[in-house]
């Protein structure tokens, strides 16, 4: 638009400009529609890839392992496991009979079985399960001089230098000797450290009885120590009648305190993508987004090397390098899934004696997925680039504009006060109260409080005084005044952008006025819109109609011409600050105009209603 301007000023005939400006607007009416064909394909692709069947695989199975209680006690299960005794009994009831179905309900035989085992009769166990354990060396922290008479053992948390590579108990078998990760598994996050692979290994049986009295063994032995730090119960499964493969782990880790604390992971992911009709047009999918991603990267190209430094100066051209990014990076996850999929699913499927470790397929096919929404969300962002032909969102892109040097401002000083009482939370309350637990919980546990959803018992409890002195401040001063005045912002800049465009202060809506012309075309092709001629003979008429009843009320000629006389006054003010011809740089407006507007405005009234 800007070198619009300079070509006119230049000598540029207005005819000339006035095409140019046309291709313009052709040319952004053909990216939107371009633009929305990418949306609308990789919208298909990222829906193709979910299946609704995944949520019930992975319902069915947290219930089976997390939910079901050991027989003649209710309220033991996974979930509540908080001793070592309790983990036994997890282990030798609800797991042993989780895992293994060779019967019907009535106990009747199911079918050929083939020496594996049917998980709620239609998911087949891939392998044998795996359980390994991760421990702490002795003397791995300091005991205070003062006890070193009482206490001659000390194990401290975990960390890869504590591990305790040696082994231990009964050395004959390969579970109380330590082994090496022969396995490409990434590192397993928990809530109380990061464990790596290895550790004391072993694998259970196809049979239910050989696996319950490897449990009574280990339980007899004593295979958990106080050096125990985590157990992970790893396995797989799959479902033909939907295509999906479930990876399950369930992790029981032992802090230093004592006690255990549960986690688990459920994985459904499709590994064999290209099985059905549609699982090839989701790959014709994927490579009409390739196309589209070159396309838009030669595109790209040719506009940096145009504009070259100018071009980094609109956050729009910043949008479009980070969806390209993403862009890039979901192709480059989705082949290094395939390949590796192509290189051990067959070895994993054929070791039905082993443990198969399908956790690395998973865990890299749930980062492409968490990739893919990423993307989607930043190309629906851009959206916003060419909505903005709108009024209303023009408005808003427009208000939000010229308010963000305001909002950061507002944002630096409510950060430093959101942040001051998330550590006075954190001191005061996080040894009593689980959401104040670590600085990280008591930022979150602000923002509930803002939402309204919040433990007052329960920071009262921990402090008498201190707590309801903490949640009165916070919310007075977060909730009624911090917030109110981001709203205050955020209000007073709308009214002095809905004032700059009652003066005529605007943007170019040519696209929108383009799009609502072609809409009337169409409506005219088809008879469902009466000619543009008879609505023009009827909006004159109605006009001279309204002047006349605006006599007969009582207005005199002098009124009238008045009237005429604002009427001009206004294009010409339109004409100065915002023209069709001539696009000057947007320049907001001034208190003093805007009120000479609002004065003004009165004594339009009659101008405004002829002009409608």
């Amino acid at each position: 638009m800007g070198e619009a301007s300079r070509w006119h000023r230049g000598g540029t005939s207005k005819h000339k400009l006035h095409y140019r400006k046309e291709v313009e607007i052709r040319t952004t009416l053909q990216e939107l529609l371009l633009y929305f064909i990418f949306l609308i394909n990789l919208c298909i692709l990222t829906f193709g890839m979910l299946n609704p069947h995944m949520y019930y695989l992975n319902k069915v199975m947290s219930s089976l392992f997390l939910d079901t209680s050991v027989p003649g006690e209710e309220r033991t299960n996974f979930k509540s496991i908080r001793s070592i005794t309790d983990f036994w009994k997890f282990m030798e009831g609800p797991l042993l009979e989780g895992l293994y179905w060779d019967s019907w309900y009535n106990n009747q035989q199911l079918y050929d079985l083939k020496n594996s085992s049917r998980i709620y009769y239609e998911n087949i166990l891939l392998g044998v399960p795996r359980v390994r354990q991760l421990k702490v060396r002795n003397n791995t922290c300091k005991v205070y001089s003062s006890f070193q008479s009482l206490i001659s053992e000390c194990y401290g948390k975990y960390t890869s230098a504590n591990e305790d590579l040696s082994n231990f108990g009964l050395t004959s078998n390969s579970e109380w000797r330590y082994s090496t990760s022969n396995t490409n598994s990434p590192w397993h996050w928990g809530f109380l450290g990061v464990y790596r692979n290895g550790g004391y290994i072993f694998t259970l049986s196809k049979s239910k009885s050989e696996t319950k009295n490897k449990f009574i063994d280990l339980r007899l032995n004593n295979w958990i120590t106080r050096g125990t730090r985590v157990i992970f119960i790893d396995f797989s499964l799959y479902n033909a009648n939907v295509n999906l493969f479930c990876i399950i782990r369930l992790v029981a880790e032992f802090p230093a305190t004592g006690g255990i604390v549960t986690s688990w992971q459920f994985y459904s992911v499709k590994l064999l993508k290209y099985v059905s009709y549609y699982d090839y047009f989701i790959a014709s999918c994927e490579i009409t987004f390739c196309i589209f991603l070159f396309v838009f990267t030669t595109q790209e190209v040719k506009k940096i090397k145009e504009y070259k430094s100018d071009y980094f100066k609109s956050i729009w051209n910043w949008l479009e390098l980070l969806l390209l990014l993403l862009c890039f990076v979901a192709v480059s996850f989705n082949i290094y899934c395939n390949i590796q999929i192509f290189l051990l699913l067959g070895q994993l499927l054929k070791s039905t004696e082993k443990y198969s470790d399908f956790y690395f397929l998973a865990y890299w096919h749930i980062y492409y997925n968490n990739i893919i929404a990423i993307t989607i969300f930043f190309a629906w962002i851009k959206i916003f680039k060419f909505i903005s032909f709108n009024k209303t969102m023009s408005q808003l892109s427009s208000t939000l504009s010229r308010c963000i040097k305001d909002i950061v401002g507002f944002a630096i000083m409510f950060f430093i006060i959101f942040f001051a009482y998330a550590q006075l939370g954190f001191l005061v309350f996080g040894s009593q109260v689980d959401d104040f637990a670590t600085f990280q919980n008591s930022i979150f546990a602000q923002f509930r409080i803002v939402l309204g959803d919040f433990n007052f018992a329960g920071i009262q409890q921990a402090s008498h005084i201190l707590g309801p002195v903490y949640f009165i401040t916070f919310i007075f001063f977060v909730f009624f005044v911090l917030l109110n005045m981001f709203l205050a912002i955020i209000n007073d800049t709308y009214s002095e952008v809905k004032a700059d465009y009652s003066i005529g202060r605007r943007p170019n809506f040519e696209l929108g006025k383009m799009i609502k012309q072609s809409y009337k075309n169409v409506l005219k092709k088809f008879r469902l819109k009466k000619a543009e001629k008879d609505e023009d003979k009827k909006t004159t008429k109605d006009s001279g109609d309204f002047a006349e009843q605006a006599r007969r009320e009582g207005f005199d000629e002098n009124e009238i011409q008045k009237a005429e006389q604002m009427k001009k006054w206004k294009e010409r003010l339109e004409k100065k600050y915002y023209s069709v011809e001539i696009q000057d740089d947007y320049q907001p407006v001034t208190q003093q105009e805007f009120r000479d507007g609002t004065t003004i405005k009165y004594k339009m009234r009659f101008s405004e209603c002829l002009t409608k």
